[in-house]
């Protein structure tokens, strides 16, 4: 359910995104590899990320791609290879198991490309809507609405939405938010909730929006 008015929410949000300048706050993992634009090495590095910390995704990123630099050497790589590689990720013996097999489809059915359609990419082994839609922002540059436990829960502290799930928070707000403004909320909200909007005991003191932010569910703060 959506609870702000659009308008209400994209202000909030530019308003976000010159806080976390002016205090230098880092951008997420995925902009900080530079890999902006490269549909492939996206897609890759956001299953690197699922439930790991982003200098270790990073790392592991570069040991990956300085083997494997496009989709015609990955496929050629073993899944042993790959989980050497990409060690110590969280799951990292399921994610050369899922690299390994999305590269193999990309190449048997979408001649060797990433497909820049959301259906041909949830298509893909392990790829869910968090995901997809992050390969369409970063990779293609297109408009598209990336929604992961941060975003979720930070549109709910705020009373923005009430929704129960990710999922559920992309569709409300996918269907609201003006083109321009989605591709940025991930990396904008992503950026707070590591920095200060933690899921636990959320640094609140430190944060531009204490006195306005409802703090929904929020049992502690610092």
């Amino acid at each position: 359910m959506l609870l702000e008015s659009p308008g209400t929410i994209t202000d909030r949000l530019l308003r976000v995104e010159t806080f976390l300048r002016e205090r230098k706050i880092p951008a997420p993992g995925i902009e900080q590899l530079g890999i902006s634009g490269d549909p492939y090495r996206v897609l890759v590095s956001t299953i690197l990320s699922l439930r790991t910390r982003d200098r270790v995704m990073e790392e592991a990123s570069k040991r990956l791609f300085s083997m494997a630099p496009d989709l015609e050497h990955l496929v050629r790589l073993s899944e042993g290879q790959i989980q050497d590689a990409i060690y110590p990720v969280g799951f990292y013996r399921t994610k050369a198991r899922t690299i390994k097999q999305i590269a193999k489809m990309l190449m048997e059915n979408f001649q060797g490309i990433v497909p820049s359609r959301l259906e041909d990419l949830l298509s893909l082994p392990g790829v869910g809507l968090k995901t997809a839609n992050l390969v369409l922002a970063q990779g293609f540059g297109s408009s598209a609405l990336c929604v992961d436990t941060h975003v979720h829960r930070i549109m709910n502290r705020w009373g923005s939405i009430r929704t129960g799930s990710p999922d559920e928070s992309f569709r409300t707000l996918d269907q609201t938010l003006p083109p321009e403004i989605k591709s940025a909320v991930n990396p904008l909200l992503v950026s707070l909730g590591q920095a200060l909007c933690l899921p636990l005991s959320p640094r609140c003191s430190l944060c531009f929006l204490e006195e306005e932010c409802p703090k929904i569910k929020v049992l502690h703060q610092r």
